[in-house]
């Protein structure tokens, strides 16, 4: 005996299409107009950064053949492989920040006002991420320079040489990184404080123009 579908109580379970609607990590504060032109610079060389993967998965395809289809391995290509890995990771590292893409795991804050989470950006970057950043710039930029100075090269035999352009990319991202937050930082203040002025307020895909 067929049973009807009539009463019975509704499906509980979001389809994976709709789950987008009931997820939502951004964190949306006003924006300034240095802070937009902050973003613009670290973006283009987020989405830049992002071709190398591309190269990156070439030379694998490239190197995985010429071993296992023709026997011939090749150190170069293992290293120009995380070199170029490490590079599109690093440089990328500002962009997920000024999109709000970057990993969170706090309960509290996705659970407060805007304001509440603006107080939280506010101490964390001021007194943790900041100061940070600014530690790892003054050690990284003089471990780069020390390489180059040295002529550093790979200890593999048949290695990269120039091993300071990668330690100076690692010194770079960090500087970028620096960029991003203080674009942060200026956003946050915005809310807070009214300084600098906001121009608009970012909303999903929509922007609107700041009413203050």
């Amino acid at each position: 005996m067929a049973v009807s579908d009539k009463g019975s109580p509704p499906d509980v379970h979001a389809s994976a299409s709709d789950a987008g609607q009931f997820i939502h990590h951004h964190t949306e504060f006003p924006t300034t107009w240095l802070s937009q032109a902050l973003d613009a610079v670290i973006s283009a060389i987020g989405k830049t950064a992002s071709w190398l993967w591309i190269v990156v998965t070439g030379v694998i395809i490239y190197a995985v053949v010429g071993r296992y289809a023709f026997g011939m391995g090749s150190v170069t290509l293992e290293e120009v492989q995380w070199h170029l890995a490490g590079a599109g990771w690093l440089l990328g590292l500002g962009y997920t920040l000024v999109t709000d893409d970057h990993v969170r795991v706090d309960v509290i804050h996705e659970r407060l006002s805007l304001k509440g989470q603006a107080w939280i950006e506010l101490f964390g970057l001021v007194f943790l991420l900041l100061p940070f950043l600014g530690l790892a710039v003054y050690e990284m930029i003089p471990y780069a320079v020390s390489s180059w100075e040295q002529g550093e090269t790979s200890q593999a035999p048949a290695g990269l040489p120039y091993r300071w352009i990668l330690k100076g990319i690692l010194a770079l991202s960090f500087v970028l990184l620096i960029i991003a937050a203080l674009s942060r930082l200026l956003k946050v203040t915005a809310l807070l404080f009214g300084f600098p002025k906001p121009i608009r307020i970012e909303s999903g895909n929509n922007k609107k123009e700041d009413a203050s």
